[in-house]
């Protein structure tokens, strides 16, 4: 998993908020969503890939993936949690 020094210099690349790591439980939700074909990024594009883990900036709207344990920081590959009611 992420380390907490390179945790506590992360950032989202839109609003330039700190990151925290995802709860355990919200991630297995989506990666259930994932395996039944319901979740998509921002830019709409079908997530496939289960996540290792995730990161949310304050406010929580959307969730940084990560992957094999790498975190994806580009915008367009962000989760939005409100596209679906079981990730509220």
């Amino acid at each position: 998993m992420i380390r907490q020094e390179l945790l506590d210099l992360l950032q989202c690349p839109e609003t330039r908020k700190p990151l925290r790591l995802a709860d355990q439980s919200l991630v297995a939700r989506i990666n259930e969503a994932i395996a039944a074909g319901g979740v998509k990024n921002r830019v709409g594009e079908t997530v496939e890939t289960p996540l290792s883990g995730g990161l949310l900036p304050e406010g929580g709207k959307l969730l940084y993936p990560i992957v094999d344990d790498l975190p994806i920081l580009l915008v367009d590959e962000a989760i939005p949690l409100e596209q679906q009611e079981p990730l509220k």
